[in-house]
């Protein structure tokens, strides 16, 4: 059972849990992957509620969004889950396993997308990419730089942060929180 909700109504239990990590899924074909986020902004654009996240170009998720440009925030609503979600999916990437099987995951079919929640982090914010755009280096302040984007960094393994990150704002479609 999904209760729907007012995205809005929940705007600090989102941007709370986004510090803390949230999942990000997708899918492409029959492969549904879950990344851990931990910047995210929610807001309005051209009049649309829009959920924004940041994903580094070589990431697995990017070639899904690629192929799909759909996906779903996955959100704590409780204190009480499984932490070890959060660790395992921004640690490991889904190109070489499936983190969702691997973690036994529930995944809910999405109503407005083809893409799904996840009963273990019910707050589920339904996407659609509107607008993407890869971050401007030379825009981004040089101790910013410096921090999170270093230059000596291999940047083929799922911990590494040398590449930029590419600006996926999605059009919340649909929103609720899925329950038992």
């Amino acid at each position: 059972m999904k209760q729907e909700i007012n995205v809005f109504d929940y705007a600090e239990t989102i941007m709370k849990a986004v510090k803390k990590g949230v999942l990000v899924t997708t899918k492409a074909g029959d492969q549904v992957n879950t990344m851990t986020i931990s910047w995210g902004m929610l807001g309005i654009e051209w009049d649309l509620p829009i959920f924004t996240i940041f994903v580094r170009e070589n990431r697995f998720t990017r070639t899904q969004l690629d192929e799909n440009e759909e996906f779903t925030v996955n959100i704590p609503i409780d204190q009480e889950y499984d932490k070890r979600i959060i660790g395992y999916c921004g640690t490991r990437t889904g190109k070489e396993i499936d983190k969702a099987k691997e973690l036994k995951l529930d995944l809910v079919d999405g109503d407005l997308v083809n893409v799904p929640g996840i009963k273990q982090l019910p707050l589920t914010l339904e996407c659609k990419v509107r607008y993407k755009q890869l971050q401007d280096r030379t825009a981004i302040p040089a101790e910013i730089r410096e921090k999170d984007y270093p230059e000596n960094v291999d940047s083929t393994n799922s911990g590494a942060n040398k590449d930029y990150h590419i600006a996926y704002y999605g059009e919340i479609v649909k929103s609720y929180i899925i329950r038992d």
